[in-house]
């Protein structure tokens, strides 16, 4: 019986290798990237609590631009990988197009929506219990670090469909590598920045914004002239800016499957703004607790984000190749190794949750709030892993429809809702409140075993596909 459940659920050794192989170069990217942006988040938390309550608000929707171009250039990129396992460069060429199309139209609308709605976002999550002055001088330093972060926009999109499009075609390192050139670059003018070291400016919230618009200009030059460069190793990017036309039908398609996921990403990011919003009703100290457990936790959170994109990077490429049988055994091993490596993870984080707090310049209630709620990360780490490995799954195949149903209609028919009712019309605590609407994922995962067992997932989206 033993035997049978290994060969079942566990790989080999050839099979973890890919998956490592896949897996690593995107873990060490997110993982040095997160683990940057906490010591940045560290940084700005040395000025104040109400410096870094006013960052946290700008980043939290920041993150649903992030998050919608994400969607957009991951929709296109359930192409790519498919074309890449039927070896089709210009089917890879068109979806690269496609993808800098796409972008550039949400970039615009992203920093028009920034521009006049900006301090009305940013004020909802202003109205918890706190000082009237802490509320206005967090304003203050959420607008002026809106203004530059907007630059950092273009630049982060077009990177998203370099890197994208490298990784869906088999190169997880060179991403890598343009994100450690990222996160040095950002470490480094965020120490002079921010601080003003050597000579330069001391621009607190200002430095802390500018850092990271530079890095990110930084991350696009390296990335996209490494990309051209070696134009014989990376073909799909020969001739791609000599016109941007893509076959109507090919355009049609990846619409239909870019626009559900799109709008997946903004309303599950948006549901994640909304979560945040109704836990700040608790008060003021409960935005700066939660972005500290929301630094913290990305660190950690790398291990089954690396382990979602490696299985759309290896489903996409095996469902592109018309290999069924040995994707249906791929999805079962990368979902329960998904699950135990986050596992064991969630209880590293678990053991470390008191400690890091103690690092930020702030009072003891957001400490002692931070370390509670990065408690209940590290609980529902498993959970995460699991959802995320069914989300991917699915997506792998092109549903990205049911991901829609899956993932946001989720979040906002089951947790928001939920959120709502518990921090309006009850008194419970913002840490329980907090865990109870985590772990209603678990829900989400009995759904999302439930969809991969009936082989709804099972699609090849490019055999008929043909690009001239």
């Amino acid at each position: 019986m033993f035997t049978q459940f290994r060969k079942k659920y566990i790989g080999d050794r050839l099979f973890y290798r890919k998956v490592m192989l896949v897996a690593i170069p995107i873990m060490i990217q997110n993982g040095i990237t997160n683990f940057v942006n906490m010591l940045d988040n560290i940084m700005v938390g040395r000025l104040g609590t109400v410096e870094m309550t006013g960052v946290s608000i700008v980043n939290q929707l920041m993150f649903v631009f992030n998050l919608t171009i994400f969607g957009a250039v991951a929709g296109a990129g359930i192409f790519t990988a498919q074309f890449f396992g039927k070896k089709d460069d210009k089917g890879i060429r068109a979806t690269f197009r496609y993808k800098i199309i796409i972008s550039l139209l949400i970039t615009v609308i992203g920093i028009l929506i920034m521009l006049f709605f900006g301090e009305e976002l940013i004020n909802q999550y202003l109205k918890g219990e706190g000082s009237a002055e802490d509320i206005a001088q967090s304003l203050v330093f959420a607008k002026q670090y809106l203004k530059i972060m907007l630059i950092g926009i273009l630049p982060f999109a077009l990177t998203q469909v370099y890197s994208g499009t490298l990784r869906e075609t088999g190169e997880t390192v060179m991403p890598m590598k343009a994100g450690i050139v990222s996160v040095c670059v950002n470490f480094t003018f965020n120490l002079l920045l921010i601080f003003g070291y050597l000579g330069f400016p001391r621009l607190g919230v200002a430095g802390a914004a500018l850092a990271t618009v530079i890095a990110r200009f930084a991350e696009l030059a390296f990335i996209g002239y490494i990309t051209h460069k070696n134009s014989n190793k990376y073909t799909f990017i020969k001739g791609a800016y000599r016109s941007f036309k893509i076959p109507r039908r090919l355009a049609f398609e990846i619409t239909k499957k870019c626009i559900p996921l799109m709008f997946n990403e903004t309303l599950w990011s948006g549901g994640m703004a909304m979560l945040m919003k109704f836990y700040s009703v608790r008060g003021y100290y409960v935005v700066s607790a939660l972005n500290i457990n929301s630094t913290v936790s990305n660190v950690f959170n790398v291990s089954f984000i690396a382990m979602g994109s490696a299985v759309a990077i290896i489903i996409g490429q095996l469902l592109g190749r018309g290999d069924t049988e040995e994707a249906v055994d791929s999805v079962r091993k990368l979902t329960v190794f998904s699950v135990l490596l986050c596992s064991a993870v969630g209880v590293v984080m678990a053991l470390f949750s008191p400690l890091f707090p103690l690092i930020y310049n702030t009072s003891y209630e957001v400490r002692d709030l931070a370390a509670q709620f990065i408690m209940c990360s590290a609980l529902c780490m498993p959970i995460h892993a699991l959802a995320n490995a069914c989300y991917f799954t699915l997506r792998s195949g092109g549903k990205t429809f049911i991901t829609v149903i899956f993932d946001s209609c989720f979040v906002w028919a089951i947790s928001v809702p939920l959120a709502f009712i518990l921090s309006i019309y009850t008194q419970l605590p913002v840490v329980p409140l907090y865990f109870i609407c985590t772990a209603i994922d678990i829900i989400k995962c009995i759904i999302g075993l439930w969809m991969i067992k009936k082989g709804i997932w099972i699609n090849n989206i490019v055999d008929n596909q043909k690009v001239e």
